[in-house]
């Protein structure tokens, strides 16, 4: 197959999208590190830094009141707290806490060292090399959707 129609296209397309989420799914179950909402919004934190609920609900696509629920159990267990935001007083402001933030990043280095591992016991110096300009590729295709507009979703 040259995956030059846009039957080709396509199926690439769902291909690559079922291997990342195999990917994905596998490195998390076997560092013992499941993704859950609080997680999703706690990593986002750790990348992106302080924000209101209603931008981490915009920027994972959940309703409001959705992620209030998922930031009211982080305060609960004391890995976010809310601070007054100083552009909106009428908000505040999710940031992580020192609890928080270690544990996302003791999960990283769980997940990155397991990959560390079964990539220099699985692959050859070849593959690897092969891999890292896939990396380049779905970077580019990474850019790319986030430029575009959003598109719905579909059921």
């Amino acid at each position: 197959m040259n995956r030059h129609t846009p039957e080709d296209v396509a199926r690439l397309a769902e291909d690559l999208r079922g291997a990342v989420g195999r990917f994905v799914r596998s490195v998390r179950s076997a560092t013992h590190t499941a993704t859950t909402a609080q997680g999703e919004v706690m990593a986002q934190l750790a990348r992106d830094g302080p924000a209101t609920v209603a931008a981490l609900a915009q920027q994972r696509g959940v309703k409001h009141q959705s992620m209030r629920l998922v930031v009211a159990r982080l305060v609960e267990q004391g890995t976010v707290a809310l601070l007054d935001n100083p552009r909106d007083g009428r908000s505040q402001l999710v940031t992580l806490t020192e609890q928080g933030l270690a544990q996302v990043q003791a999960e990283r280095s769980m997940r990155t060292d397991y990959l560390a591992q079964t990539l220099a016991s699985r692959l050859s110096g070849e593959e690897r090399r092969l891999l890292g300009q896939a990396i380049a590729l779905l970077d580019r295709v990474s850019a790319a959707a986030d430029e575009a507009p959003h598109a719905s979703a579909s059921p």
